[in-house]
């Protein structure tokens, strides 16, 4: 399993000193979600994008993911089918840089519509979407990742949408607190997505005394990184560790240049521990 960080850590770095930062810790790639402090977007960012591909490539480091903000539970047929042509429209660019993944949001459970829809039509209707851009990411060899996320958390939720989309490039993102946030084990994630999880976050996190959570440093919260590790590994998982530390969204926790070289002592020390552990048959 290979290591990366999510720009999203470090919104106020250059390109250049996140890259520098990747190469002296001992990263092995980026994901991509913020340059320049500000959240990419495609058409925008098109060049931009390329020429930062380009840039961390030459560097010797490798692209696991681009984070798009498509978010696929929209009150209308007009705005979810406008989520279906930005997710053809990333498949299209990830396709020509050769970035294999691109993770999107199912969204909030209420879209804001009149009448909301009940939370299986609401499957039904983003599994639709996943349908309709299925054989565009396959063809571009791009798998397309709904995140364990808001309304979605659950991986029994991710897990009866993707049942419904029989494509080997439609798959799950794992992140670590949101799962266990709604009370799943690492067990239960593993049962019901198993193969289909193509990426992970890493993150810790504490409960607040308001019912929130604080994010922390890796191994000084409550989330169990290292057992869902040990599951990923006895699932025969071999996609990217990637560290989301929320820095862009939560500009009251520790600096990139205390956490980025945290997280990846953490997971090289730990990492190593699993290399014996034999796969499940």
């Amino acid at each position: 399993m290979k290591i990366a960080f999510s720009t999203l850590s470090c919104p106020n770095w250059s390109l250049e000193q996140i890259i520098t930062t990747a190469q002296q810790l001992g990263y092995h790639g980026l994901e991509l979600r913020v340059l320049d402090n500000t959240v990419l977007e495609l058409e925008r960012d098109r060049v931009k994008i390329g020429e930062a591909v380009k840039q961390i490539r030459d560097a010797g480091l490798e692209i696991c993911a681009i984070d798009t903000s498509c978010t696929l539970n929209r009150p209308t047929e007009e705005e979810r089918q406008a989520q279906i042509e930005g997710m053809r429209a990333w498949i299209g660019l990830a396709g020509e840089l050769h970035i294999p993944l691109l993770r999107v949001f199912g969204g909030q459970n209420k879209a804001g519509s009149v009448a909301e829809p009940s939370e299986e039509e609401v499957n039904n209707l983003i599994a639709e979407e996943l349908k309709a851009v299925a054989a565009e990411a396959e063809q571009a060899g791009v798998t397309i990742a709904l995140e364990t996320h808001d309304a979605f958390s659950s991986a029994y939720r991710v897990a009866r949408v993707l049942n419904k989309v029989q494509s080997p490039n439609i798959a799950a993102l794992w992140d670590s607190m949101h799962t266990y946030r709604v009370g799943e084990t690492s067990e239960e994630v593993i049962h019901e997505l198993g193969s289909r999880i193509a990426h992970y976050h890493v993150k810790d996190a504490v409960r607040t005394t308001d019912n929130g959570w604080e994010l922390r440093l890796l191994g000084d919260g409550e989330v169990p990184v290292a057992d869902q590790l040990t599951q990923l590994k006895l699932l025969g998982y071999n996609g990217w560790i990637s560290v989301e530390w929320e820095k862009m969204w939560h500009p009251e926790i520790p600096e990139p240049e205390v956490a980025l070289p945290e997280h990846i002592s953490w997971l090289s020390t730990f990492l190593p521990t699993l290399e014996s552990i034999r796969l499940e048959q």
